[in-house]
């Protein structure tokens, strides 16, 4: 019942504004799958108890702590995403490439012990810079023929008795202004083809990004334990550009002929959050590493439309669109992690981290309206999340080979099984000055994806997707 309840809460949002801030929001910008350096990526991410990588800073910042000499690195990337979609009986493919950033940064070294050779706090740290933390770069294409609903079928079932000038604007609104939805005397509404039969096609292009600025600080008292903090202050950019349209191919209709509707959204998002670490060195051979992270508190804005064009047997058209803008708040899930690393001499070394974090703690806020009902479907939906990366490295002189593995769990209370594998590989150059490495990664994840709600009384319209997102990145650096 309880599921029951929190998907009618979601479908519903979904019919009467497309784009109103939701659950589905607060889990796109809280389940992250960082890059940043080449090195960083190809071991899986797990580097909370290692360190000396620049990428550490928005991960367990005491990785600062590991620095002994001053460096500059920049990741030029390039992204493919890759998604294939099974609707109706229907196979649909699609990608889409991206050229970005995974980081750049500096971190600057202060020893201390040049002034106090006897002092047990050898060095400190600072460090500044950008770190990518996701990637919103994808392009989804649905595709199938239905036999028992149409996308119009909740949106007159939802209107009965309404009155006409209460009509949601994004929904049935631009319906009836279009001619697809139409009242009689009683004010009963109508559509002409309300239990399917119709081709259907849908295609999703997103993009943009959530890249985090980083001001670090860190410690190495007596070569034995590391300190670090990071001030993050990451920016959300996310456009998406959805197209649905529905066609009556088989001529069942002696009235309708096909209608689209367009949704764009544009959001962009500052926020700010602390990331405290600490890595301590019990044995030349073993490290140990734990962090905490706040919540990150943004501060949001939706620009969106909605528009609805219609076209009829008798060749006429009409249509119709509607804009809104919106800011808002949104609050991510408190994180912790702790990592283990193991020294092989002067060859190699393995890693592995956990972490934490319950999905379910995210929150919408706004001044003049309380999410309640969006709140509850987040906290009713979602799940603690317990997220594993596996890491290894191995040199053979000046050349490093290295691998990893990361398992990014299921958010979802019940239903969907949406776990996120990512595998990667690369391999660097690393001269006492400076250093070149080379990483490829994907990432694969199944999610479902309801085109639209029917009755209550009938299951929704699931497209099964998959999403495979491959990586290229180099990182190019120099010591000082």
């Amino acid at each position: 019942m309880k599921k029951s309840l929190v998907l009618v809460i979601c479908l519903l949002t979904a019919i009467t504004a497309v784009y109103s801030q939701n659950e589905i929001d607060a889990l796109r910008y809280s389940r992250l799958s960082p890059t940043g350096t080449a090195r960083f990526t190809a071991m899986g991410g797990a580097f909370g108890a290692l360190g000396a990588d620049f990428s550490s800073l928005s991960s367990n910042p005491a990785g600062i702590g590991l620095y002994t000499r001053s460096e500059f690195s920049i990741t030029p990337s390039l992204y493919v995403g890759s998604s294939e979609s099974r609707y109706m009986g229907d196979i649909r493919e699609d990608e889409k490439y991206n050229f970005n950033l995974g980081n750049i940064g500096i971190v600057l070294i202060q020893d201390l012990t040049m002034r106090n050779p006897s002092s047990q706090w050898k060095k400190v740290q600072f460090g500044f810079g950008m770190n990518r933390m996701a990637n919103f770069h994808n392009r989804v294409l649905i595709s199938g023929f239905n036999e028992t609903s149409s996308y119009l079928t909740p949106i007159v079932d939802a209107s009965q008795g309404v009155a006409l000038d209460d009509l949601d604007n994004f929904g049935a609104g631009l319906a009836y202004d279009t001619e697809l939805m139409w009242n009689d005397a009683n004010g009963v509404y109508y559509i002409d083809m309300p239990n399917g039969g119709v081709m259907q096609r849908k295609s999703i292009e997103s993009s943009g990004a959530i890249n985090e600025m980083v001001f670090s600080f860190g410690a190495n008292y007596n070569d034995q334990v590391y300190l670090g903090a990071t001030l993050g202050v990451p920016y959300i950019s996310y456009k998406e550009t959805s197209i649905y349209t529905e066609t009556d191919t088989e001529n069942r209709s002696d009235y309708f002929d096909s209608f689209t509707r367009i949704d764009e959204l544009e959001t962009s998002g500052t926020g700010i959050n602390l990331k405290v670490g600490i890595i301590v060195r019990p044995t030349d051979f073993i490290r140990l590493g734990g962090a905490i992270e706040t919540p990150t508190f943004y501060s949001m804005s939706d620009d969106f439309s909605t528009s609805f064009r219609s076209r009829f047997d008798t060749a006429s058209s009409k249509r119709a669109s509607a804009t809104g803008y919106y800011d808002y708040e949104l609050n991510t899930p408190f994180k912790a992690m702790a990592g283990v690393g193991i020294i092989l001499g002067k060859s190699g070394l393995i890693s592995a981290d956990y972490q934490y974090l319950n999905y379910s703690n995210a929150r919408l806020r706004a001044d003049d309206y309380d999410f309640e009902g969006e709140n509850d479907a987040i906290r009713e939906s979602y799940n603690v999340a317990h997220n594993l990366r596996f890491g290894a490295e191995w040199r053979l002189g000046l050349l490093s080979l290295r691998g990893g593995y990361a398992i990014s769990a299921n958010p979802y209370k019940e239903g969907t099984n949406s776990v996120m594998n990512t595998y990667s590989a690369g391999l660097g150059v690393r001269g006492s000055r400076v250093f070149a490495d080379l990483t490829w990664a994907m990432n694969d994840m199944d999610d479902e994806y309801h085109l639209y709600s029917t009755p209550f009384n009938a299951d929704p319209p699931v497209a099964d997707t998959q999403i495979t997102n491959s990586m290229f990145l180099l990182t190019l650096g120099f010591r000082f």
